[in-house]
């Protein structure tokens, strides 16, 4: 007979995304994993699978509170364009934190078709969230109206992804607080 599990999934979750945020998916072991999840390995196998399924766990739990975090930015502020600002000042606050979503487009592509269908869904989510919000903003406004909302979605997303990127790179705290300044400019 099979013992009960003595953990908590979203618990031994956040400590794989923490690992693999770090380290990668390939420079990431089973050790590694199981000595951060304070899990034994045969547990690791038995509720998710093989690395490659608490891979994707973990990158789906990160995608759904990274998009959750950054719709909560979006509903922040008075004027529309004050939620689109907190959007970009949190990935600039937090851009030395490795991001797992970039980490993993950069590390695996396309090649693994659950990522991809875990990123389609946190990009719809956050997608129709900007857009949203920049037509919004453009009502008010702020935001150019020949600005196409979709565009501006992809803008941001390729933004962040730059901004991390930088950041993982070493650049300086003043130069990510221009980027995000560049990435809100293009708007006008």
């Amino acid at each position: 007979m099979a013992r009960p599990k003595n953990f908590d999934d979203d618990v031994a979750l956040d400590a794989a995304i923490g690992v693999f945020r770090e380290h990668g998916f390939e420079g990431t072991s089973a050790q590694m994993l199981v000595d951060a999840m304070g899990i034994g390995r045969q547990s690791l196998y038995n509720s998710f699978g093989d690395k490659a399924g608490l891979y994707g766990a973990a990158v789906r739990r990160y995608a759904a509170g990274e998009t959750n975090a950054h719709r909560s930015a979006l509903r922040t502020g008075d004027r529309a364009i004050d939620g689109i600002r907190a959007m970009v000042d949190r990935v600039v606050r937090e851009a030395r934190l490795p991001c797992l979503g970039v980490n993993s487009v950069a590390e695996l592509g396309t090649s693994w078709p659950v990522l991809n269908e875990i990123r389609a869904a946190a990009d719809h989510a956050l997608r129709t969230a900007i857009v949203a919000q920049v037509q919004a903003a453009q009502a008010d406004g702020d935001i150019a109206l020949d600005l196409d909302p979709d565009t501006v979605a992809t803008w941001f997303v390729a933004s962040f992804a730059g901004i991390r990127i930088a950041a993982r790179g070493g650049a300086r705290d003043e130069h990510l607080a221009s980027l995000g300044e560049l990435t809100l400019r293009a708007l006008r």
